[in-house]
Formats: structure tokens, C-alpha cells, sequence
């Protein structure tokens, strides 16, 4: 097991933030960042998710039209905000990724896959969006998810000439505590889980 505060820093004293200092991020965190990511699991290793790092004015001017009145100040103040999307196309790639069985992309490809091919890049991109606010924590960076945003148009912006689609952002950065919000309760195991 791991040392117990390290279970405090991925969860239970985690939380997501809505300010941030003004401490830069490198880009050989951010590195290093994906390079733990991409090894957590997914269905035929097939990984799906993609990411633009924003830490640009211009990139953030990019963003800004895009983002719900609540989520403007906090994503235009973060030191970086990732845009994580999952590639529709990520079958492509199943070959090398997957090469002990490489005709498995055949599954995905064509109009009578496309549901299933979305469906397959929703669920593992959206696995890997929390490997990635793991791996964050884990490297001593905060991170504010959000989902007030207009996709389509966070798309055209960021993934135009690509099936990749965007399911969420995520600043990150070193939060400003002053700004946190009360701690919310969570749900006990009797009302979310049950033995069958």
C-alpha cells in the first residue's frame, strides 16, 4: 500500500480549485505529467484521450468565448488549463498500441462501428481524465475540473480537422486556499454501493 498521506494528497485533502497563484508550471511537469497517464489501463490498451496544454494569453483568449460566466475568471487567472478530449479515431492506432491483436480496430472503424467507437472513446478518455487529476495531485499540482464550457465550439477551436472531441477541461496550477469553497459532504457506502 502506499503511505497513508499520500492517500490524503490523491483524495481526501484534494480538493478543486477556483483560484490560483501566480506560480508557473513547467512544461517538464506537464511532461511528466502524461508520462504517468498513459500508463494507467484502458480497454485494448487503446487510449484515447488527447490534450491541448493552454498556457498562452492568446490560447486562453481562444478559450475564453467558450467558457460558462462562472468558469471565466478561474480559467483566465490558472497557470495552465487542459483541454482533454478523446480522439474518435483512436483505432488508428490500435495496431501498434494493441499488436498482439491488431485486427481489433476493424471493430471500430466504418459507419456500423461509429456508436461503438464513441461510446469506447468517451468511457476509456474519460478513465484517463481521471489518471490524469491523479497523476496532477500526485506531482503537487492543483486542479479545478469544470464542465461549464461549450464543447462544440472548444472543439472548433482546438481539435478543427480532427475527430477528436473534447469531454472536459481541467486548470491546474498551485491554488489559492483563500479561495476554496466549504468542504462538500459525499455520499456513505450504504447509499452508493451494495453487495450482490
Amino acid at each position: 500500500m502506499v503511505p497513508d498521506s499520500a492517500l490524503d494528497t490523491l483524495f481526501r485533502s484534494a480538493r478543486s480549485h477556483n483560484g490560483w497563484l501566480p506560480t508557473p508550471v513547467a512544461d517538464s511537469t506537464l511532461h511528466e505529467l502524461y508520462e504517468l497517464v498513459k500508463w494507467g489501463p484502458t480497454s485494448a490498451n487503446c487510449s484515447p484521450m488527447r490534450v491541448v496544454f493552454i498556457r498562452s494569453a492568446q490560447g486562453r483568449e481562444q478559450l475564453r468565448p467558450w467558457l460558462s460566466p462562472g468558469n471565466v475568471d478561474k480559467t483566465m487567472s490558472a497557470p495552465v488549463t487542459a483541454v482533454i478530449g478523446h480522439d474518435l479515431d483512436f483505432a488508428a492506432q490500435l495496431p501498434r498500441l494493441f499488436p498482439h491483436r491488431p485486427e481489433l480496430r476493424h471493430g471500430f472503424e466504418g459507419p456500423d462501428n461509429a456508436e461503438h467507437a464513441q461510446r469506447t472513446a468517451f468511457r476509456n478518455g474519460t478513465l484517463q481524465a481521471g489518471y490524469f487529476i491523479l497523476a496532477a495531485r500526485a506531482l503537487g499540482l492543483d486542479c479545478g475540473p469544470m464542465s461549464g464550457f461549450d464543447a462544440d465550439g472548444v472543439d472548433r477551436s482546438f481539435w478543427a480537422g480532427t475527430r477528436v472531441r473534447t469531454n472536459l477541461l481541467c486548470n491546474l496550477g498551485h491554488g489559492d486556499s483563500g479561495k476554496l469553497f466549504g468542504r462538500h459532504p459525499r455520499l456513505d457506502f450504504d447509499e452508493a454501493c451494495r453487495m450482490a
